[in-house]
C-alpha cells in the first residue's frame, strides 16, 4: 500500500526537491494543465526559533545581513542579505519548544546558504569559532568529490545551516 501525503506536505516536499536540484518539474507534472512553470523561486523561508534576539545578532553580526522589518505581536524578524528573506519567528513557548532532530522531525533539514569564494567560507567559519554559541557540525570540506566545498553549522536556536561555495566548473 502507498503512503498518501497530504496536499500542503506533498507541495513542501516537492518545494524541497527543486531547491536541492533533485528533480526538475513544471506545473504540467504537478496540476496536468501546462506545459508552462509557474513558480519563480523561494519568496522567502520561515525559521521558529527559540532566542529571537540571539539568532537575530547571528545573522546580522555573524552573516552581516540586515533587518528589513518583522512584527511585535507576532515576534519575527525579517532579514535579507539581498538576494534572500529569512523570517524568524519566535516560538511561543521557548522552555517547551522540542529541539530540532534532522532524523526524526519532518520539515527543515537545513537551509544552504551560497558564499561567493572559499575566502569567505574561511572568514564565516573563524566567526563562528569566535561567537562561541554556534554549534559547529564540521567545517569546511568537500561536499562529495568536490568542487562544491561547504560547512555545517547550528546557530543559537539549533537550526542547521549549511554554506556551500561553488566554484566555477574547469573545462
Amino acid at each position: 500500500m502507498s503512503k498518501r501525503y497530504s496536499p500542503v506536505t506533498t507541495v513542501v516536499l516537492i518545494s524541497f526537491l527543486l531547491l536541492a536540484g533533485c528533480v526538475s518539474t513544471t506545473a504540467e507534472d504537478v496540476v496536468g494543465n501546462t506545459s508552462e512553470t509557474l513558480t519563480t523561486g523561494f519568496n522567502h523561508v520561515g525559521l521558529t526559533v527559540s532566542d529571537l534576539e540571539a539568532s537575530v545578532e547571528f545573522i546580522t553580526e555573524l552573516l552581516g545581513w540586515r533587518k528589513v522589518g518583522g512584527y511585535a505581536d507576532y515576534p519575527s524578524v525579517f532579514v535579507t542579505d539581498g538576494n534572500m528573506f529569512v523570517t524568524l519567528w519566535q516560538a511561543t513557548d521557548s522552555e517547551k519548544a522540542m529541539a530540532f532532530n534532522r532524523k526524526t522531525n519532518v520539515g527543515l533539514h537545513h537551509l544552504a546558504i551560497s558564499v561567493a569564494s572559499r575566502d569567505a567560507l574561511d572568514v564565516l567559519h573563524q566567526r563562528f569559532v569566535d561567537a562561541g554559541n554556534v554549534t559547529i557540525e564540521f567545517a569546511s570540506e568537500p561536499n562529495g568529490g568536490g568542487p562544491t566545498i561547504h560547512m555545517m553549522i547550528r546557530e543559537p536556536s539549533g537550526n542547521r545551516l549549511e554554506f556551500a561555495h561553488n566554484p566555477p566548473r574547469k573545462n
